[in-house]
């Protein structure tokens, strides 16, 4: 693995102690202090702010960071001490970081350096960032997808979404946990959990399921472990942990961020995505992280996403509502849902019209379209794993058969609580995206969701989106789709689940569903700090998988039904379909 270069941490640079006293920290005004800020972020900053709750980093957007170091009345090196103290006290209740990075300290004393010499990277300069740990970064951490699988192994260079974060200067704090593989390895029962990583709990009920697979980013950001975070989704991993967590979380258009170097599951679905505790954050992080290829290649897309955010946004907006997704059988639970229609009657009060809308049954033709999605992928998953396996280093996994193989020689580390059912039904695949078999599954799969789903409910009804409450099925839509999808908190069950709604639209409509959410966030203020209400659930019973397995063996004996997958759990939950 490389040394840090130069660029990053600055050449005989020694540690800075310009750090501020607490008291001068908590108590600095900030008048005047935005004008260093690029981006477009001065006009999002109140005339004299304080950063976060009580006047503490916590809580902190990031243009309240920027104002504080700005003003000199914090540095990034002190902020990263604070973030790697906090990951340090509370990451042995949460597991939702795998690895720090152990040059974080080195590479902020330098951002402060550039600062003090008036040299701005861009709007996330000394910003700690958590990134999710199936992202590539060409340092001194591992990219895992957190599994022991590719433990050592080395990536021929930074993702083009680590590598822009870096440019904008952000300091890559470390890596955060999920589910591993991203929830594509076996039929787990539930959600944020890795081999190297350890369950992921929820800072708010620690019971709750923190979602997956982003569990860490989701978790990691709503505990204030970072300023912000990076989750991918593939369906629902990045906006069921942002819902689950009281995050703010963005499924970009697929296309708008590059897909170059991070672990895939199925390049028709994947994508970056922030996350993080405010909208701003969101706009600014879309801004930094995007990367236009295949359908936005060519496409004019906005550089500054902080130009949408403006309080009247939701007058005369319609609103539609899919009411499937409010029920039990779609997902909706009742606690989260009578949250959500509190985000409803906000967004009403604001001057939107809410519209019943219908973006087809996904239950019909015997769950043909949730089948047909996971047909996609685990066709897409044989080819594209193997892909990205043979760029590394040091490693000797080259295909999903020697994953397999790994984690049969490596049971009890890796197969204590689950098998590995969706690898096995995935080698099973032919390997051929070619195959008529994957084409139709991703032809029908494409028009139910968007041409019959999405845009014809958008075009039918004038809608300027669509939202449906958090934990619910209706994250599959947009995956699908290829469409942006907000996680937008609103507050807390009476037990204190975090809930929400979800609010997607049409192709590259990031800009309207910002706005959008804006507007509701700063008539709600839903964010409030997680308290880590109850207990930790016990540990799950030993799967028994390994006292019988042998090298020939597989964990399952499912198959694949003329060349199909059949699911009993929907993809972006986890929960039962109940078919």
């Amino acid at each position: 693995m490389r040394r840090m270069n130069t660029k990053e941490a600055g050449e005989n640079f020694q540690p800075n102690s310009d750090g501020v006293s607490r008291r001068a920290f908590l108590g600095t005004t900030l008048a005047g202090s935005a004008a260093l800020l690029t981006g477009g972020l001065a006009s999002l900053l109140p005339r004299s702010i304080t950063a976060g709750t009580s006047g503490s980093f916590l809580e902190a957007s990031i243009p309240d960071l920027q104002a504080l170091m700005n003003s000199g009345a914090l540095t990034s090196a002190h902020l990263t001490s604070n973030y790697l103290n906090r990951i340090a006290s509370l990451n042995p209740l949460l597991h939702a970081v795998i690895e720090t990075n152990p040059d974080a300290l080195a590479i902020a004393q330098a951002r402060d350096r550039e600062r003090r010499a008036g040299r701005i990277r861009g709007p996330l300069h000394g910003i700690p960032v958590l990134v999710k740990d199936n992202l590539a970064t060409n340092d001194k951490m591992q990219t895992t997808a957190g599994s022991f699988a590719l433990v050592n192994s080395t990536v021929p260079s930074d993702s083009v979404v680590v590598n822009r974060l870096r440019a904008a200067g952000a300091v890559i704090l470390g890596k955060a946990n999920l589910s591993e593989w991203a929830n594509f390895r076996g039929n787990a029962p539930f959600n944020g959990w890795s081999a190297r990583g350890g369950f992921t709990r929820d800072p708010y009920l620690l019971s709750f399921d923190p979602c997956g697979s982003s569990s860490g980013s989701g978790a990691g950001t709503a505990a204030n472990l970072c300023a912000t975070s990076v989750g991918t989704e593939t369906d629902g991993s990045v906006v069921c942990p942002s819902g689950n967590n009281l995050d703010a979380g963005l499924k970009p258009t697929v296309g708008l961020v590059s897909q170059d170097g991070i672990i895939p599951i199925a390049h028709s679905q994947d994508t970056a995505g922030p996350m993080c505790r405010t909208v701003t954050d969101v706009a600014i992080m879309l801004g930094v992280m995007q990367s236009p290829f295949g359908p936005v290649t060519g496409i004019k897309v906005p550089s500054d996403y902080t130009q949408f955010l403006k309080v009247g946004s939701l007058k005369g907006a319609r609103i539609g509502i899919d009411s499937r997704y409010f029920a039990t059988a779609f997902g909706g639970e009742h606690d989260l849902v009578v949250v959500a229609r509190k985000g409803l009657d906000a967004m009403q009060s604001l001057g939107a019209t809410l519209v019943p809308t219908d973006t087809g049954n996904p239950f019909q033709h015997n769950f043909k379209f949730y089948d047909d999605e996971f047909t996609v992928l685990l066709y897409e998953f044989k080819v594209q794993i193997a892909q990205y396996l043979a760029a590394l280093g040091n490693t000797s996994m080259r295909t999903l058969a020697d994953l397999i193989a790994f984690d049969i020689a490596h049971c009890p580390e890796e197969m204590k609580y689950f098998g590995q059912e969706v690898f096995e039904l995935s080698q099973q695949t032919s390997g051929n995206l070619n195959d008529p078999v994957y084409l139709n599954a991703r032809k029908d799969n494409l028009t139910f969701a968007r041409t019959n789903g999405i845009d014809a409910a958008l075009k039918k009804d004038n809608l300027d989106a669509i939202v449906a409450p958090t934990y619910s099925f209706a994250s599959s839509l947009p995956a699908v789709a290829g469409y942006p999808n907000l996680s937008i908190p609103v507050g807390l069950t009476p037990q204190g689940k975090p809930a929400g709604l979800w609010m997607y639209s049409g192709f590259l409509k990031e800009p309207t569903l910002l706005a959008l959410a804006f507007d509701l966030e700063q008539a709600i203020k839903p964010r409030t700090q997680p308290a880590f209400l109850g207990s930790v659930p016990p540990e799950p019973p030993d799967a028994g998988i390994c006292a019988t397995l042998t090298a020939a063996a597989t964990t399952s004996q499912t198959q694949l039904v003329n060349g199909r997958g059949q699911t009993s759990k929907h993809l972006g939950t986890g929960k039962s379909l109940n078919r």
